[in-house]
C-alpha cells in the first residue's frame, strides 16, 4: 500500500470534523446593524387608540399610524392574591373555583389591593376625560373675609319721638288753632282751647286758697299759717296736673280771675300726623287730640336673611339711597337687631337710624340699604362651587396628583362673595376641584361602595355548600 495515502486519510477526516463543528455554531453579528429589526405587532391610530391596522396606514388627516411592538402590548404580569365569589364578595378561595350557579370566581390582583389602600372614594381620571368633562380647580387660600349686606328698607317714624296728646279732663273744644295734618308745630305752641267744668272748679279752689293764705299769713299760730300755705300749694299742683300752662297759672295768681277755657300747648316740636277732635266736640281723657312726630330723626327697617345674620352687629355703618332723592347717599348706623324671626319670611328684622334735618326721608318710603359688616374673618377660603353637600356630609375634592381626586370631609364657616371659609379639614395651598365635581362625586361614591364590598367584614358564619367544600373554597367569617 502506498504510504503517502495512508498518512493523508486521517488528516482529511480531522479537518472535516472540525469544519462541521464550526458550521454547526450559530452566526453572531459583528455589529449592531446586523441585529434583526423589531417587528411591530400592529399599527394604532394616533388620534384614536381604539382604531388599529395590521399594516402601515394613514388616518383621515394624513397622519401615519403608530407601530405597537410586542413588549409594549404585553402588560406586566399581575400577581393574583385570591379569588372572590362574584355574587358574594365575602366568600373567597385561594385557587380558581366556581359558585353554586357555575360562575367563575373573580381574581383579585395585588395592584388592585394597593389602589384600594388609598383614601376611600379616591377617583383616578385620565387627562382626556378631565378635559372633556370640564374639570377646573382652585387653590385654597388664607385671606380676610368680609361681607356687605344689601336689603330693601322701609322708612318709619322714630318711636321715641312721637307724642300723643290727650286731655286730662272732660270738656268741650272751643277753639282749634292747629287744624291741619302735616302742619309743623314748635314746642310749647298753643294748639287749642277747651272748656272744662272741672278746670273751672279747680281754679275757684285755688283762688279761695290764695285768699285764705292772705288772711292767715300773719297769724301768730304757726300751724295755722303752715296749713294755709299747704292748701295753696296743693291747689296749684292740681292745676298743673290738669295741664294748665304756666302763663295762665301766673295770670290766675295775679288777677284772681277765673278763665272759662284752658289753653293746651304742644310738649314737643314736630309734624302733626293726626288730629282726633274738632271744634265743639266733647272730649274725654280717652280722646287723642293730636299725634305729633319729630322727623328730625327717622328709623329704617330691613329684613336680613338667616345666613347673613352672623355678619351684622349693632353699630355697623349703613348707606341708604332713595329713588325720590336721586344722586344722594344718606349715612346711618345699625341701631338694633330684633331677637326673633318673622314667621312667614324666616328673616330677621333690623332697625337703622338716620338723621333727617332736611326732612327728605319721608315715612313709608322704600329705600335701598347697604350694611357694611364690621366683622372680618381671617380664614382658609375656597370658591363656593367647590363645596359638595350630600345629606349630612359636606366635602371637597382635593387634587392629590394630576387626574387623581380625593374626597375630603370639611367643616364650613361663614360665606361671602361666592367664597366659603373652611374651619376644619383643609389647609391653605391645597388644590380643590371647583367645576364638574358632581360627576366626580358620583364616581367617588361608586368607588367607595365597591371598596366596602371588597373589604372583609364580620358577618354571621355561613356554612359552605358541598360543591364549595369539594373545590376547597374558604369563607371569611
Amino acid at each position: 500500500m502506498n504510504k503517502p495515502l495512508l498518512i493523508a486519510g486521517p488528516i482529511i477526516l480531522a479537518a472535516g470534523l472540525a469544519g462541521g463543528y464550526w458550521l454547526a455554531q450559530p452566526l453572531k453579528p459583528s455589529t449592531p446593524a446586523q441585529a434583526t429589526a423589531k417587528q411591530p405587532l400592529f399599527y394604532r391610530n394616533p388620534m384614536n387608540p381604539e382604531m388599529t391596522s395590521p399594516v402601515p396606514a394613514k388616518d383621515s388627516m394624513g397622519m401615519d399610524y403608530l407601530p405597537v411592538y410586542a413588549e409594549e402590548s404585553e402588560p406586566a404580569e399581575r400577581r393574583i392574591l385570591f379569588y372572590r365569589n362574584p355574587m358574594n364578595p365575602e366568600i373567597t378561595s385561594p385557587v380558581p373555583a366556581k359558585d353554586s350557579m357555575g360562575m367563575d370566581y373573580l381574581p383579585v390582583y395585588a395592584d388592585a389591593e394597593a389602589e384600594n389602600a388609598s383614601a376611600a372614594g379616591t377617583v383616578s381620571i385620565d387627562a382626556v376625560t378631565v378635559q372633556n368633562i370640564g374639570v377646573r380647580t382652585a387653590i385654597a387660600k388664607k385671606t380676610l373675609l368680609s361681607h356687605v349686606v344689601r336689603a330693601v328698607g322701609r322708612i318709619a317714624y322714630d318711636e321715641e319721638r312721637i307724642v300723643r296728646l290727650h286731655p286730662k279732663t272732660e270738656g268741650w273744644i272751643e277753639t282749634l288753632r292747629v287744624d291741619e295734618t302735616g302742619q309743623r308745630v314748635k314746642q310749647n305752641q298753643d294748639l287749642l282751647s277747651i272748656y272744662s267744668p272741672q278746670l273751672v272748679a279747680s281754679q275757684q279752689e285755688y283762688i279761695l286758697a290764695l285768699n285764705n293764705l292772705k288772711v292767715l299769713e300773719k297769724s301768730p299760730i304757726e300751724d295755722i299759717r303752715r296749713g294755709a300755705e299747704d292748701l295753696v300749694n296743693s291747689s296749684r299742683e292740681r292745676l298743673k296736673l290738669l295741664d294748665v300752662p304756666a302763663h295762665q297759672l301766673h295770670e290766675l295768681t295775679n288777677s284772681h280771675t277765673i278763665k272759662k277755657s284752658l289753653h293746651i300747648h304742644t310738649p314737643a316740636a314736630g309734624i302733626v300726623i293726626n288730629i282726633g277732635a274738632r271744634e265743639g266736640q266733647y272730649v274725654t281723657p280717652e280722646t287723642e287730640l293730636y299725634m305729633i312726630a319729630d322727623l328730625s330723626k327717622v328709623w329704617v327697617y330691613a329684613d336680613v336673611y338667616e345666613y347673613e345674620l352672623p355678619w351684622v352687629k349693632q353699630g355697623d355703618p349703613v348707606e341708604m339711597r332713595l329713588a325720590g332723592v336721586p344722586g344722594r347717599t344718606f349715612m346711618g348706623h345699625l341701631a338694633f337687631i330684633y331677637p326673633y324671626a318673622e314667621a312667614k319670611t324666616r328673616t330677621i328684622k333690623v332697625r337703622m337710624a338716620f338723621d333727617n334735618a332736611e326732612l327728605l326721608l319721608k315715612p313709608d318710603l322704600f329705600a335701598d340699604v347697604t350694611i357694611h359688616a364690621g366683622k372680618q374673618v381671617d380664614a382658609v377660603v375656597v370658591p363656593a362651587e367647590a363645596i359638595v353637600r350630600s345629606g349630612a356630609q359636606t366635602q371637597v375634592f382635593v387634587v392629590r396628583e394630576p387626574g387623581k381626586f380625593e374626597p375630603r370631609p370639611v367643616t364650613t364657616g361663614l360665606s361671602s362673595n361666592d367664597e366659603v371659609a373652611i374651619v376644619d379639614g383643609l389647609n391653605a395651598g391645597e388644590e380643590v376641584v371647583s367645576s364638574a365635581q358632581f360627576l366626580i362625586d358620583s364616581e367617588s361614591k361608586l368607588r367607595e361602595a365597591t371598596a366596602k364590598m371588597r373589604e372583609p367584614s364580620t358577618p354571621p358564619p355561613v356554612q359552605p355548600n358541598r360543591l364549595e367544600l369539594e373545590q376547597g373554597v374558604h369563607r371569611h367569617d
